[in-house]
């Protein structure tokens, strides 16, 4: 997990408690990612309403290939400046999912007879 930037342990929500670290690092990734690629589809439109037979580059197939790829390195270091905020409401909400997925997947766990409830 080396070189992986996480959020400050100081500021990351109730929900990662008890979590480890890997956990949290792919949450945060994934959180990262997701607003990196939002960024793109925003920068997309943008990208293709240039004119760019007119460019340093003179436009053209080759030109034409490479801009995904200019688009998303360019999401990816938007987001890394900040972005929309999108990263950390993502990655509160994967962690508040993944808490609720192993609370219900605790209770399924439990004997058929612990499960049931008992009525007066």
């Amino acid at each position: 997990m080396a070189g992986m930037l996480l959020p400050p342990a100081t500021s990351l929500p109730p929900e990662a408690a008890g979590l480890s670290p890997a956990v949290i690092g792919k949450a945060w990734t994934a959180a990262r990612d997701f607003e990196a690629m939002a960024l793109s589809r925003f920068l997309e439109p943008i990208f293709n309403t240039v004119d760019l037979s007119h460019s340093a580059f003179g436009g053209g197939s080759a030109e034409e290939s490479w801009k995904p790829m200019l688009i998303d390195a360019m999401a990816k270091e938007i987001g890394a400046a900040g972005g929309l905020g999108l990263t950390r409401p993502v990655f509160v909400e994967m962690l508040r999912m993944q808490e609720m997925a192993a609370h219900q997947g605790a209770g399924s766990r439990q004997s058929p007879s612990s499960r049931m409830e008992t009525t007066p």
